[in-house]
């Protein structure tokens, strides 16, 4: 009978891990990282994106000759 017990508590306590080691992720986590991502890429391209296209302009203008 205590050699029975010993199996259930240990089956027990097995799903009890498997239950706790869920590794589904955090999604509110990776949903914050996403956003904060491609707010910087927005401030990132606000900040040189007049500067790159004055830049690719003048390398244009440079190898057509104009």
């Amino acid at each position: 009978m205590k050699a029975r017990m010993l199996r259930l508590t240990a089956r027990l306590h097995a799903a009890a891990r498997d239950l706790t080691d869920d590794e589904r992720g955090d999604v509110p986590g990776w949903v914050l990282i996403t956003l904060m991502t491609a707010g910087l890429v927005v401030v990132i391209w606000a900040m040189a994106g007049p500067a790159l296209a004055d830049l690719f302009e003048q390398a244009i203008s440079r190898v057509s000759g104009l």
